[in-house]
């Protein structure tokens, strides 16, 4: 958070709980953050954690009859939760772009790939039917297909893995939104189509994207791609800061435990590191004190805060709970992270 700039999206106090067996359990526990305009900010952690609750909740694509989302999610001056369907639907799509996880099962089987780019253009611009479709074609060859053409004509199911999330990337930015949401973009895909995919993502951030949220588990793609980078275990940002001072200086013992457990990360006489332990499910996360406790024995109860909170470090660098203070990730004689 940085009160020289002013936030592009707000979140403040999110909570996301979703119905287990007639009871509530919050997958996004209390988060607060801000992304300003032209920036790539990332969030990363392990599956589970809660990253892609989040990515759903801001443009609210959850199941109504099991979700519950609470807090503020403040765009343009409006918070969208209190937006009605009717309103949140001119914001999807024309000021807030989506790009799927998988876009197999996010794209319309029934509906051809350029129709589904022109719903888009049909419900944000007022382009005619002609214009529509010249704009569908161009879209299609900016993301990389090499035949425009016969792409627009076809359905989802004829196309590749990576040729889908093209075609998904195209749906996200046909109205040329001010902020894209890339979930896991290129979880589905080949090491080869990966890359090709970051490149694009990076081409058209330069070109005609302002501001994305990209969502991942590889601190990687993270170090590649972001300028600020928030870290997310068991519901909660736990760090957060640009993307240089996290991996040059990182904090949080999560933060730092997955750092040493990329095999980028380490030197050669060195072994990859694993994290003890696992991310406790839904219905059995500790719900008061650090929640990576459990995971760091060794560290002594006395050097965790009873009611952690996100507090700054360095300029922009925030933490959650004093423990980073008493963490060695070696261990010593109790363990290893």
């Amino acid at each position: 958070m940085d009160a020289n700039r002013s936030s592009l999206l707000r979140i403040r106090g999110l909570r996301t709980s979703f119905r287990i067996e007639g009871q509530y359990f919050a997958a996004v526990d209390g988060v607060d953050l801000d992304v300003y305009k032209d920036e790539v900010f990332a969030l990363v952690g392990e599956s589970g954690c809660g990253k892609s609750a989040m990515a759903l909740s801001i443009n609210r694509s959850h199941n109504t009859n099991y979700t519950s989302i609470t807090g503020e999610i403040s765009y343009g001056g409006r918070n969208l939760l209190d937006l009605s369907v009717a309103e949140l639907n001119q914001v999807r799509g024309r000021h807030i772009g989506m790009i799927f996880q998988d876009p197999q099962t996010a794209m319309n089987p029934l509906s051809r790939v350029g129709a589904q780019i022109e719903e888009t253009l049909t419900y944000h611009t007022d382009l005619d039917k002609r214009g529509k479709k010249e704009r569908a074609l161009e879209l299609l060859a900016a993301v990389g297909m090499v035949n425009p053409a016969l792409t627009y004509a076809q359905f989802p199911h004829e196309l590749s893995g990576g040729m889908r999330q093209r075609a998904m990337i195209a749906m996200a930015i046909a109205a040329k939104p001010e902020l894209v949401i890339a979930d896991e973009p290129t979880t589905a895909l080949d090491v080869t189509i990966q890359a090709q995919i970051l490149d694009l993502l990076r081409e058209l951030r330069a070109q005609t994207i302002g501001s994305m949220i990209l969502i991942t588990h590889d601190l990687g793609v993270v170090a590649e791609m972001a300028d600020r980078v928030a870290v997310m275990y068991a519901g909660q940002i736990v760090e957060t800061a640009p993307v240089g001072e996290l991996f040059a200086n990182p904090r949080h013992p999560y933060t730092r435990s997955l750092l040493r457990s990329m095999p980028s990360a380490i030197s050669e006489d060195e072994r990859l590191r694993t994290i003890q332990g696992y991310v406790p499910s839904l219905k059995n996360l500790p719900r008061s004190g650090c929640r990576f406790a459990d995971r760091i024995p060794w560290v002594p109860a006395e050097a965790h805060q009873a009611e952690p909170s996100l507090h700054e470090v360095a300029p922009g660098h925030f933490v959650l709970c004093d423990c980073y203070k008493a963490f060695d990730l070696e261990g010593g004689a109790h363990g290893s992270a």
